[in-house]
């Protein structure tokens, strides 16, 4: 009597094993590439250093080199005080971003999610400028960004919830619902807000900018964004299961609704944060994990990092962009919308088959 074949199951994908180490094999070159981008973004700058300088000051903090010690004074306070605190939020903010995007994407199986999906972005940027009106503090701006994105989801999985909270439709409407409601809210605090002081701010703030943060603003709002990336990561395996139904998950143990709402909250904690860290910066977090896809393919256990990658690399070279064209600073999320717009034609020409197949 011949012996049954053996049930299918994700992790049983052998034929495909060649090609996922190929794809495997560009996660450490991406990991270098963004080493050298985060040495560049530290030697780029309206005084220009040479990228040795940076790895000469590396060895001299490390007691390995000796400088002398007013060119190590001087380095010291340009590349770790002034620079650092920029490169780091834009790798924070990049990766944060382009991990939310693609797990979105993955959870709601729609390649046109972007983190603003559920609102978050919108309830987010309301906060933000609710604070900038009411407090006029950066502190208390940034909690309040914090508070107005977990607003919009609550108000967004309140309306789906009138409706059943298992319905993936239902969860997206209710979104659309709050990102339009808090977008309105929004409007009227500009309106109301101090045309001379007041309202500049939030425009700024509106269109994304690194450059107010600090060692202090890292300190305090890293733990939360590096956590919630490396949540969505360890849930890559179970998104994959996701992606071939939901009752084919549950036949495999996955606790469908118990992922999904991970991914969802790690989701909305990453995607506020950015808000609160660096404004508003759109297109990175829709148009990133379709560049990874290119590059590693659909499984989201190498497609989650590689985005985080590409996302934090991406958004230096946007933030050197702004930081180079002209003599005033231009918004990093003017750079990020007007750089997105024609790589995102470029990706789409690429995956349209896909897409309408």
């Amino acid at each position: 009597m011949s012996a049954l074949p053996a049930p299918s199951s994700p992790t049983a994908a052998a034929p495909a094993r060649p090609a996922g180490l190929r794809a495997l094999g560009l996660l450490p070159p991406l990991a270098v590439a963004l080493l050298l981008a985060m040495a560049l973004a530290l030697a780029h700058g309206r005084y220009p250093l040479p990228a040795s300088d940076v790895f000469r000051l590396v060895l001299a903090d490390l007691g390995l080199l000796d400088l002398p010690a007013d060119r190590l004074a001087f380095l010291r306070n340009l590349v770790w005080d002034i620079r650092l605190p920029r490169v780091l939020a834009a790798v924070l903010v990049g990766a944060a971003l382009a991990t939310s995007g693609a797990a979105y994407q993955a959870v709601f199986a729609n390649p046109l999610v972007s983190p603003n999906i559920l609102g978050v972005l919108a309830g987010a940027a309301f906060g933000a400028a609710l604070g900038i009106v009411v407090f006029n503090d950066w502190r208390i701006t940034q909690l309040t960004a914090i508070a107005g994105g977990f607003a919009a989801v609550a108000v967004g999985a309140g309306i789906a919830r009138l409706f059943g909270i298992d319905s993936i439709v239902m969860l997206v409407l209710g979104g659309i619902l709050a990102g339009a409601l808090f977008s309105a809210l929004l409007s009227l605090v500009k309106y109301l807000a101090d045309p001379l002081n007041q309202l500049p701010a939030i425009v700024y703030w509106l269109m994304g900018t690194l450059g107010q943060a600090d060692m202090t603003t890292i300190a305090r709002l890293a733990p939360g964004m590096v956590g919630a990336i490396a949540v969505l990561l360890l849930l890559g395996r179970q998104l994959d299961a996701l992606a071939m139904g939901e009752v084919e998950a549950a036949s495999l143990g996955v606790p469908v609704r118990a992922v999904r709402g991970a991914v969802i909250v790690a989701a909305t904690v990453a995607s506020a944060l950015t808000v609160a860290m660096a404004g508003m910066i759109g297109w990175l977090g829709l148009l990133v994990p379709h560049v990874a896809r290119l590059l590693v393919g659909p499984v989201n256990a190498r497609l989650l990092p590689a985005s985080a990658l590409i996302g934090a690399i991406f958004l230096l070279g946007a933030d050197a962009v702004a930081r180079g064209v002209g003599t005033a600073e231009l918004p990093i999320g003017v750079v990020t919308e007007l750089a997105g717009l024609p790589i995102f034609l470029m990706v789409l020409g690429r995956v349209r088959r896909a897409w309408v197949s």
